[in-house]
């Protein structure tokens, strides 16, 4: 082993114990929201109740790198299904974040590509497969979505989301 394949080493072991699952691969649990911790609040919203779902969202992915639409607009307070579907012959995934955290995000899918997500702001989708987003849009402003697999964001795989506040 050389110097470098270790410090890689360690720096994955290193995440995995600051980001529980980091350092597992992809798999069915991603995008599915664990049972044991309470909803977390986000700037863009809450994982939502699928009981309260107001309309669902179709966005189909490609392996042109297209997300589409590739723009959504929702009025604050609505629980949308973002139905994620991967019409490719490659992984996809949907996240749905501020832009800075999207930026972020895809920088460290480059570096840890097989890293492991189980947040409900997004769903890994296989090919030919369908995932859901179940999400409360309790947030007005801009956000955006994208495909953050290492490659796929700088290819432009990415929408941006309007949250318009609620009219009171």
């Amino acid at each position: 082993m050389n110097r470098r394949t270790a410090q890689q080493g360690l720096l994955a072991g290193l995440l995995g114990l600051a980001w529980p699952g980091l350092s597992q691969a992809h798999g069915e649990n991603h995008g599915k929201p664990r049972a044991d911790l309470p909803p977390e609040q986000k700037p863009w919203g809450i994982a939502g109740d699928p009981r309260k779902v107001t309309r669902t969202i179709t966005i189909r992915m490609s392996d042109d790198m297209k997300l589409t639409p590739s723009h959504l607009e929702v009025r604050q307070g609505e629980t949308l299904r973002l139905r994620a579907v991967n019409a490719g012959q490659v992984m996809h995934e949907i996240v749905i974040g501020t832009e800075e955290e999207l930026q972020a995000h895809a920088e460290l899918m480059k570096r840890f590509p097989s890293m492991a997500h189980d947040e409900p702001y997004m769903a890994h989708v296989p090919p030919g497969k369908k995932g859901d987003i179940v999400w409360n849009f309790n947030r007005a402003g801009e956000f955006g979505f994208a495909c953050l697999i290492a490659g796929h964001f700088e290819a432009g795989m990415r929408g941006t989301l309007r949250v318009k506040p609620a009219q009171g």
